[in-house]
Order: C-alpha cells, then structure tokens, then sequence
C-alpha cells in the first residue's frame, strides 16, 4: 500500500516528484514481485524425472544401494489420513510408511533414533518432507515406535535396506537393493471407493490403453478401487508413455511399480 502523504500542501514540482518516486517504486515492486518461470534441470540418464515443490527441484535417486544419511526426523498423521501419497497409495498414519524426497519410492529404511537408541523399519511410499533441515517424515505408528511422536522431531540415522526379497530356507527377512529403472511399471489413472465407477472407468481406458485392470487397496477402514493401465519393464518404456497420457488428458496420472 502506497503511505498516504500529504501532497496537498507541497508545491506542485515537488508534489509532482514525490508521486512520480512512489508510482515507480510501485511498478518496481510489481515487476521484481512477479513469478518467475524455471526450467527444470536436464534429467540425467537412468534417473526418474526430477519434481519441484515450494520453487526448489528435487532429483529422486535410482537406486538405493549405500544411501545412508543423518538429521532430522519428524513425522505427520490425521490431517493427511486417508489422502494420496506419492505412490498412489492412500495413507495410513498406522502403517510403517515414511516419506522421503529422493528415495526411491518402495525403498525400506532403518531408522535409528540417535536420542534414545531406538530404531524401526519403514517403506517409502510418500514425498516430503519439504521443512529445511528434516530428512524424514515417520508416519503416526513408526514415529511412536521410535519415540518422537511427544516432542515431535528426534535426531536420527537412515540407512536404505532396498526391497523384501525371500531366500528359500530362511525364515529372516533380507533385502536386496533397490532399482528404480528397472521392474514392472504400471500408470494409476484414477482411485474409487465405488466398484462400479472404477469398472466403468477401466472399460473406457481399455479402448485405447493396453492392461488396463483394477487392484483392490484394503485400508482396513475402507476399500479402494484403483485403475491402472499399461505394462511396462523399464522406466525410460514408461516416461513415453507418460506424455501420451498427459497429452490424452491425463497430467495426474501416477507411476506405480507393482
């Protein structure tokens, strides 16, 4: 808001400056205030496409063999209960899910809490968080296993463990490393609570997309319907069919590895 000077009682040249000085100011300050348009970094060969939020770029990793990395943790639960995270899955604040910005997405971690000696695993499934200084976000139930749950953040150390992977004979679990660019990849157009409507949906998709088909997410409280088509065993095969969609009218659709 320009200040509201008493112009009446200066002399008309004077008067005349002060309001040119301040209409300047103003268009300056509209002109550096505008947005700025920027283009995205080049993507690097073998790696997912990178994604923007609150203006900074993030690169996600294409695998996760080796990471391991120290900070802080915090964790999120009711307000995001039952919305969309990253993978298309719907979140659950009492599964062990984390979001983490540039893991692959399906990666397990351990989380060890350098504050009380605790640690727990999780799956990667969401993005964030997006707070300077925070390398994890824990959801409701791995954030209380841990002990960060009453003050809200803790230390800790993340170390990638990679994907499940049975070993005949052994009843322990072991993991095997992750692959971001390789595997069985699928696109999520939509997700319904109401069979009929995801029936109906797959039936026009499969018009024109090959594989189209439904997987069923039982969250315990509710089932959800999730549509999916195409099939495909490397990640650049499923980039090019990911402009075909946005161009097709679909700029949601979500990259799943199933």
């Amino acid at each position: 808001m320009i200040p509201n000077l008493r112009v009446r009682t200066m002399p008309v040249g004077y008067r005349f400056a002060v309001i040119f000085a301040l209409f300047t100011l103003f268009i300056y300050g509209c002109a550096s205030s505008a947005p700025r348009t920027h283009t995205p970094p080049p993507s690097k060969l073998g790696y997912p496409k990178p994604y923007k939020v609150l203006g900074k770029w993030y690169q996600p990793l294409p695998h996760s063999e080796g990471f391991r990395q120290r900070g802080v943790a915090s964790w999120y639960g009711r307000d995001f209960h039952g919305k969309k995270t990253s993978n298309g899955e719907i979140y659950n604040m009492y599964a062990m899910t984390a979001a983490h910005k540039t893991l692959p997405l399906g990666t397990y971690v351990r989380v060890h809490n350098l504050e009380n000696n605790r640690s727990i695993v999780a799956r990667i499934n969401d993005r964030g968080p997006f707070v300077r200084g925070r390398v994890i976000d824990l959801s409701y139930t791995a954030a209380r296993d841990i002990g960060i749950v009453g003050p809200g953040t803790a230390s800790v150390e993340v170390v990638a463990l990679g994907r499940p992977a049975s070993v005949a004979g052994s009843s322990a679990t072991t993991y095997i490393a992750d692959d971001y660019y390789s595997g069985n990849f699928t696109f999520q157009i939509g997700a319904f609570l109401n069979r009929e409507n995801a029936e109906r949906q797959k039936r026009e998709l499969a018009k024109k997309y090959k594989n189209a088909h439904i997987t069923v997410y039982d969250r315990g409280d509710k089932i959800f319907y999730r549509v999916r088509v195409g099939r495909f065993t490397t990640l650049e095969a499923a980039v090019q069919q990911e402009e075909i969609l946005i161009q097709d009218g679909f700029p949601d659709a979500i990259l799943v590895a199933e």
